[in-house]
């Protein structure tokens, strides 16, 4: 499928990251966006309806810009599976609650967005597999996959739940490692991989975007290296 291109009148949103040498420490900028127009955020979704190959997933990340419902995912979600592609999200909130209601192939919260949607404290690891799966098997998702930070991440199916340590790495930024969690995870589904090996790829390119500072996300030659490193095993199923 080749690239579309959506026109808007508004301005597009600018972020930056900055690092101050002298303590290491990083400050992230992120500018507010335009006001979208309902003709504007539809023809987005209105682009996967038309377009002449249907995408095998289509990917919903980050936080919606002014003037979006929260139930853009949700239909965007519905169109996706229209054309008989599968929907992969990474959002929190209230586009995070509509789009699962509708119901989506994979999704990414962190920990504080499970609490959140479960309305549970989540204390422990058996709290998460449980909350996870209960999720996967009331529909709302096939897969999904818990970025846990330092503890690493756990993925739950139906009839199993995975769990990974976070790899020990000198961290120099922290700016893209999700989006590159979901982006090596999700090629490693699309290759034909096993859910270990999604997993195993998922940690490896959220840490692969942690080595340098800047903007630089996950390198395929880091992702791969490290991937072999990451130990996935099996929790009892709830």
């Amino acid at each position: 499928m080749t690239g579309v291109a959506i026109d808007v009148a508004g301005e597009t949103r600018e972020s930056f990251t900055v690092l101050e040498r002298a303590s290491g420490r990083e400050f992230r900028f992120v500018l507010p966006g335009p006001h979208l127009q309902h003709s504007e955020w539809q023809a987005c979704i209105d682009a996967v309806a038309a377009c002449a190959d249907a995408p095998a997933r289509v990917v919903g990340s980050g936080s919606l810009s002014a003037g979006v419902p929260d139930d853009f995912f949700a239909r965007l979600a519905r169109a996706a599976r229209q054309r008989g592609a599968r929907m992969v999200l990474d959002t929190s909130g209230a586009p995070l609650a509509a789009a699962l209601a509708e119901g989506v192939y994979l999704v990414k919260p962190n920990l504080r967005e499970l609490r959140e949607l479960t309305g549970e404290a989540l204390e422990d690891e058996a709290d998460w597999a449980r909350a996870a799966q209960s999720l996967v098997r009331a529909g709302k998702a096939e897969l999904l996959a818990l970025s846990l930070g330092h503890r690493g991440a756990l993925l739950a199916a139906r009839d199993r739940v995975l769990r990974a340590p976070a790899l020990p790495v000198e961290i120099a930024s922290t700016v893209g490692a999700g989006d590159s969690f979901v982006a090596a995870m999700l090629w490693r589904l699309s290759s034909g991989g096993t859910l270990e090996e999604a997993l195993a790829h998922g940690v490896a390119g959220g840490t692969a975007a942690l080595l340098a500072p800047g903007t630089r996300l996950a390198f395929e030659e880091d992702t791969e290296r490290l991937a072999r490193r990451v130990e996935v095993r099996s929790l009892a199923a709830g």
